[in-house]
Order: C-alpha cells, then sequence, then structure tokens
C-alpha cells in the first residue's frame, strides 16, 4: 500500500511493483550503461519472476547488473535496444536464437521513446536510409532526401531512476543519468520511480524539476545504489 497522502510512495521495490506485472509484457528501463538504471525496481522486477518480457532499453546492462540480471534467468524474450556489446550473456542467447532483438541507432531509439510520450504514432528521419534499419520500413522523400518511418514506442510500465524526488512524484536527474530516464517517464502507462533522496513536497525549485509528477504514479527511495562503472579508465600517473 502507498503511504502518503498523494498514495504514489511505497515502502519498497517489491510494493512498488505489485499489482503491475504479467507475462509477457512491455518494459522500459531507464538508463545509460550502468549509470541512472533503477537498480532496486530491476531487482524487483526479477525476483518477482514475471516472464516472456519485452524489455526497451538503451542497453541491457552487463552479465551481473542492470538487464543483465533478467537475461541470466531468462525472464526477457525480447529487447529493443541500441547497445549491447558488454554483454556476454546476451551475444550468446542471441546468437542461441533464444532472444529477439530489434537494434535501433541510439538516437532513433531516444526520439522513438520521446515520441510514444508525446503521442506521435510515427515520424520520419535519415538515420540508416540504405541500411538494415530501414528494411521492411516505408521510406519517402521530402526536398530531394529519403526518410525513414520510425514507430513511437510505449510501454505499459517505465522504470526510471532519478537523483531525488518528493511525494508527488517530480524528480530530478543528476548529470548523465538523466539519460533516457525523462522520456522514459512520459512514455509508460504507469511510470513508477526510485530516488536516492526523497523530499517533502515544496522544497524542489520548480525551475530544478526535470520530470513533472503528473507522469509518475509510484515512487520509492532507494536503500542503497551501488552505480558501477562498466570501464574503468583513468590516465597513467
Amino acid at each position: 500500500m502507498a503511504t502518503d497522502m498523494a498514495n504514489k510512495v511505497y515502502k519498497d521495490a517489491k510494493s512498488a511493483l505489485d499489482g503491475l506485472l504479467r507475462e509477457g509484457m512491455t518494459i522500459m528501463a531507464g538508463g545509460f550503461g550502468l549509470c541512472g538504471i533503477p537498480e532496486n525496481l530491476i531487482v524487483a522486477l526479477r525476483d518477482s519472476g514475471v516472464g516472456n518480457l519485452t524489455c526497451i532499453s538503451n542497453n541491457a546492462g552487463v552479465d551481473d547488473a542492470g538487464l543483465g540480471l533478467l537475461l541470466v534467468t531468462r525472464q526477457i524474450k525480447r529487447m529493443i535496444s541500441s547497445y549491447v556489446g558488454e554483454n556476454k550473456t546476451f551475444s550468446q542467447q542471441f546468437l542461441a536464437g533464444e532472444l529477439e532483438i530489434e537494434f535501433n541507432p541510439q538516437g532513433t531509439l531516444a526520439e522513438r521513446i520521446r515520441a510514444g510520450g508525446a503521442g506521435i504514432p510515427a515520424f520520419f528521419t535519415r538515420t540508416g536510409v540504405g541500411t538494415k534499419v530501414a528494411e521492411g520500413k516505408e521510406v519517402r522523400e521530402f526536398d530531394g532526401d529519403k526518410f525513414v518511418m520510425e514507430t513511437g514506442l510505449v510501454a505499459e510500465v517505465a522504470l526510471v531512476k532519478a537523483w531525488r524526488g518528493d511525494a508527488a512524484g517530480n524528480l530530478v536527474y543528476r548529470k548523465s543519468a538523466r539519460n533516457f530516464n525523462p522520456m522514459m517517464a512520459t512514455a509508460g502507462k504507469i511510470t513508477v520511480a526510485e530516488v536516492e533522496e526523497l523530499v517533502p513536497v515544496g522544497s524542489l525549485d520548480p525551475d530544478h524539476i526535470h520530470t513533472p509528477g503528473i507522469y509518475v504514479k509510484r515512487i520509492i527511495e532507494g536503500p542503497s545504489y551501488e552505480k558501477r562503472i562498466e570501464q574503468r579508465t583513468v590516465r597513467k600517473a
């Protein structure tokens, strides 16, 4: 049960997902690599055991973190993503014909999600024209250039991660953790957010809010965050 007057604050990730999950559903997961991912909600999703999922995310994390956790348990049937190069389990399942993949150029994926959240069913882009990306898709010519039609994306549930949020669901993201989260928050029929710090309503500067609370149906304060780095690169001493 929610605990605040807005009925949006839940005690933990498990309770925040209660009643929302079913076999074969479509889920969006925000973040970029392992940065800004909804760590606690992903673990709760894994622990729920729900399967045959279609997951929309920039990537699938790594083998033991992010959406990679759901690949290990074989809960994901189809991925709509942009980059999957760091996940060996992903590669193995794809090559074995056990995982369906719809690859998108990264900017196209971002725009498809933004379009879905804005109620735009389709748009035309030059990206991918003349490549496998355009195969089976409508191509039109505008002002002498060819454009391929891409459809907007909407998910039954969107899982997002923010730096701070309040009980009304207003969210503030921090630096590169802002990637994909704001647009996914608008493109989920139900958006569940986790934040590092839950603050009282009215304490966030309205000019600093990235996602208005009207988009967020449920919110939790995450108990901890690992914030792993995919590939640590430092300058030689």
